[in-house]
């Protein structure tokens, strides 16, 4: 296949830019690597911009928070709140402390950092091809301007569904092969609902017991009876986790269609019941969905140098090699026999947190390819607990300093000596080991704690 303009060349090329592959961007740029940025849409950020506004995974849960995530992600956080643009939520519904933010701004963050890193970006650019050549990958993309030639002597794949490790032939654990998988989700958005109106009549306590005598009593058909709403940044206005649809194969067009309308079909059977049952909600209205697609949990997943484990994650696992922390609980998402919801929490015993090898970002054999986010190497339970995008974040600021420091080294980017990589991510404010001190998460004391 021929491209249609003259082939481009860079160190390296991070494909997918939410929240792991712009980190990813940003760590390998500020390395001094020449690096791309690609993205299939108009914006970056991922679904960290499209469908969600909360930063989970900055603290542990439980009665002592502790921060266990630095670095670039601060910057990004130091952004918004530079602008008002963030608020810190309590732990209401059990993944800790979040991050709460305007999704739009953010849009407006990611631009900035990544443009000051000096990575390029591409978007509107879609992966769909690549060869192996001597000492790099050329990679085919598809363009508006037709197809494009992109010379990488590394890649970062942070497309969240592997689309260039499978196409390298990588080892992939298809999600639902192994265990049944997370469902998707649509998120949506209202505005004009009266908060103060809303907690005063009993808040998240009430909208529970609401959804399920609605359920129970067969008023209004709502797919679960559980489900999260929280205010936004914008005044007068919520965001949604509550929509569930079962899980189909992301890679299945036709699944993925019936996935689509289902998910958008549900949000407004809430609105309805929100409109009709709920104090508050009287006049609320949606105003937005997940954008551009369905919320997917988990496609594909890389089989690395090393698998994170459940027993991992809950044994609070130490690691020579380790780039990240978490202490976020198991969060899986499914769905039983009966098509009814069946929600896991496990949470790491006493508030403590594990270590996220460097090995979960690789598999040998693969001398010049990393990846990030979604798609690391960890079996479905530690990836349950290891998916909020404080820890995807640091996947791909782990990621991209690696890219750029084997370049450096001259080394496939498994023969990496952990220890210059763990320095350097601590020159970039990274947090590796886990923290003595008990994070404040007051809006105002967020920063006392960098």
């Amino acid at each position: 296949m021929t491209a249609a303009s003259p082939t481009r060349s860079f160190d390296v090329v991070v494909v997918g830019a939410g929240s792991a592959g712009c980190c990813a961007a940003i760590a390998s740029a500020m390395s001094g690597a020449s690096t791309l940025l690609v993205e299939r849409y108009g914006f970056l950020g991922g679904v960290s911009t499209q469908s969600l506004d909360t930063f989970y995974g900055f603290f542990t849960p439980g009665d002592r928070p502790r921060k266990v995530v630095g670095g670039i992600p601060d910057q990004v956080v130091d952004r918004l709140a530079g602008h008002g643009e963030i608020f810190l939520r309590p732990n209401t519904y059990g993944a800790g402390t979040g991050v709460t933010y305007n999704p739009e701004y953010l849009k407006i963050v990611w631009d900035e950092l990544v443009a000051s890193s000096g990575a390029q970006v591409l978007l509107h650019s879609l992966f769909t091809g690549i060869e192996k050549r001597d000492s790099s990958y050329r990679l085919t993309l598809t363009t508006p301007g037709g197809l494009l030639a992109v010379d990488a002597r590394r890649i970062v794949d942070a497309s969240g569904d592997a689309h260039v490790a499978h196409a390298l032939g990588m080892p992939l654990e298809d999600a639902g092969t192994v265990d049944a998988a997370q469902t998707f989700t649509t998120t949506f958005r209202m505005c004009n609902v009266d908060l103060e109106r809303y907690r005063d009549a009993g808040g998240k306590t009430m909208l529970q017991q609401k959804m399920n005598d609605a359920v129970v009593s067969g008023r209004h058909p709502l797919p679960r009876r559980k489900g999260s709403i929280h205010a936004m940044v914008q005044p007068n206005c919520i965001a949604t986790v509550a929509v569930r649809v079962p899980f189909a194969s992301p890679f299945d067009p036709d699944a993925l269609t019936r996935a689509e309308m289902e998910g958008r079909r549900q949000a407004y059977v809430y609105e309805t019941f929100l409109r009709a049952e709920v104090p508050g909600f009287e006049d609320s209205k949606i105003i937005g969905m997940s954008s551009p697609q369905i919320g997917i949990r988990e496609s594909r997943r890389l089989y690395g140098a090393y698998r994170l484990t459940r027993d991992d994650c809950l044994r609070q696992a130490r690691f020579e090699d380790a780039v990240l922390l978490c202490g976020a609980p198991i969060e899986d998402h499914r769905m039983n026999a009966d098509g009814e919801e069946e929600t896991e929490w496990c949470y790491v015993p006493d508030g403590g947190v594990y270590e996220v090898p460097y090995r979960t970002l690789y598999a040998p054999g693969f001398d010049r390819i990393l990846v990030a986010g979604r798609c690391f190497s960890a079996d479905h339970s530690a990836h349950a607990s290891c998916r909020s995008m404080g820890q995807t974040m640091s996947m791909g600021q782990g990621a991209g300093v690696a890219a750029a420091l084997s370049l450096e080294k001259d080394c496939a980017v498994g023969a990496l000596d952990a220890v210059k990589l763990q320095a350097r991510l601590r020159d970039l404010g990274a947090v590796i080991e886990p923290p003595d001190t008990v994070a404040a998460t007051g809006k105002d004391d967020w920063f006392r704690n960098r």
